[in-house]
Order: structure tokens, then C-alpha cells, then sequence
């Protein structure tokens, strides 16, 4: 489905190249009809600002929310594992999956970097792509409210996600990972102290109650058994 790649575009590092794609967006979203009504219109003002903005004015945006603050971090096991071991093995395991689905991952990407993940699920079929975002729909609801802390309009791509998974996020997983200091980007000796506070942790007994723990997410990828498939195409 091209709305995963779109959704995967709208959430990578500004470039010339994303800019000038940017107008064909819409009428990806439109003719799809992947994304709920509601949460289609509301992405109309990220792909504009994309569309018509200065390059380096973009970049700079993007950096300060994504690259500046952990709690913003674009990669899934950031917000439940943390540094720990488990993070390493998750890594492993869905890297495997991609390159059974014939997806190629550059050697300096992570295999939890959204719009990677965003990527592959555009090879899947649409139904199995709903239901992994059901398992990583609580990170992107936590993603999206910070988002609308700081009046972003990147917050209309994590509620599209939201909004397309087959999974409503769990209220109590959302609210456990937005307890954490969520520091305004300019404050650097709070994004410090942000980046030294140890790992989300949801108790002995959850790692598989809708977390992106070994019985979740990965779990499933783990154990899927699906047809080796052609790495993506561009964007038309």
C-alpha cells in the first residue's frame, strides 16, 4: 500500500527530494483510502508546510523534535526497552522479518526507525499491516500527544497510524509512557537529564500485554510465516 509509504515519507529526515514529492501525496492518500476521513484532511497541513517549506528551516524543525528529544525518539524499542538486552534481540527479530519480506536494510538504519517499520508494513497485505500497527499503537497515541504539546503537525501522522491500526491503544500503556519527563527541546541540561532517566518498565508480568515485547509484536514477527516478497518501489 503506497499510504505507508507516504505515512513512512511525511516522517523521514527533510530532503529536496521529499519536497518536491510532497504534492503527490494527497492523491495517494485519496485514491487509497487507507486512512479514516478525518484523520486524511488533518494530515493536509504537514503536507503542505513539507510542500512549500524552505529546506533548512525543515530540517531544523525536524531535528529539534525528533533527534533532540528521547521522548519524541522515531524508533519503537526506545520507548520500551531502552538500552536493555531485550532491545538487541527485538532488533534482531525484525530484521529478520524484513529481509524475509525481501526489504533491505541500510547498514546505518535500525530496524525500529519508524518509517522503516512504516516501509515494510507498505508490502504487506493491508489487513496484516492493520493489525502490527494494533501492536504499536500505543507508542504512536503517546507520540502524538506529545506532538500536540508542542502544536506540531506531525502529531496527523501518528493519529492517522492510530487511526488505521486494527488495535485501538491501551489507555494505561499510553498514560505509563507519558509519565516520563518530556522536556521542551531548547532546555539542554533537561534533554540531559531526559536522556539518562533509565527505560519505560510496565512490571514483571506485562511484556505481553500489549507491549512491543517478545509476545507481542515480535512475537508475531517472529513467528509469521509469509512468502518472501520484492523490496518497495519508490514513491510514483
Amino acid at each position: 500500500m503506497k499510504t505507508f509509504k507516504v505515512l513512512s515519507a511525511l516522517l523521514g529526515y527533510p530532503t529536496q527530494g521529499l519536497i518536491d514529492a510532497a504534492p503527490e501525496f494527497s492523491a495517494i492518500l485519496d485514491a487509497e483510502k487507507v486512512v479514516p476521513a478525518a484523520g486524511r484532511r488533518a494530515l493536509d497541513p504537514l503536507i503542505a508546510e513539507i510542500a512549500v517549506g524552505e529546506l533548512y528551516d525543515l530540517q531544523e524543525r525536524y531535528g529539534l523534535l525528533f533527534d533532540r528529544s528521547k521522548t519524541l525518539a522515531l524508533h519503537l524499542f526506545e520507548h520500551v526497552h531502552g538500552e536493555s538486552r531485550d532491545r538487541g534481540q527485538a532488533m534482531v527479530d525484525l530484521k529478520a522479518m524484513y529481509e524475509k519480506a525481501g526489504l533491505l536494510i541500510a547498514a546505518n538504519e535500525l530496524p525500529d526507525y519508524v518509517p522503516l517499520f512504516l516501509e515494510f508494513l507498505s508490502t504487506e497485505p493491508l489487513a496484516e499491516a492493520r493489525e502490527l500497527l494494533g501492536q504499536t499503537a500505543h507508542i504512536f497515541a503517546a507520540l502524538a500527544e506529545r506532538l500536540e504539546r508542542r502544536k506540531s503537525n506531525y502529531k496527523a501522522v501518528f493519529d492517522a497510524l492510530v487511526a488505521t491500526s486494527a488495535e485501538a491503544p491501551s489507555r494505561e500503556i499510553v498514560d505509563e509512557l507519558l509519565k516520563g519527563i518530556d522536556p521542551d527541546p531548547m532546555d539542554l541540561e533537561a534533554l540531559d537529564a531526559a536522556w539518562e532517566e533509565e527505560e519505560v518498565r510496565f512490571g514483571p508480568g506485562t511484556q505481553g500485554q500489549g507491549v512491543c515485547g517478545h509476545e507481542g509484536l515480535i512475537a508475531k514477527l517472529r513467528h509469521a510465516r509469509r512468502a518472501v516478497k520484492p523490496a518497495p518501489s519508490p514513491l510514483p
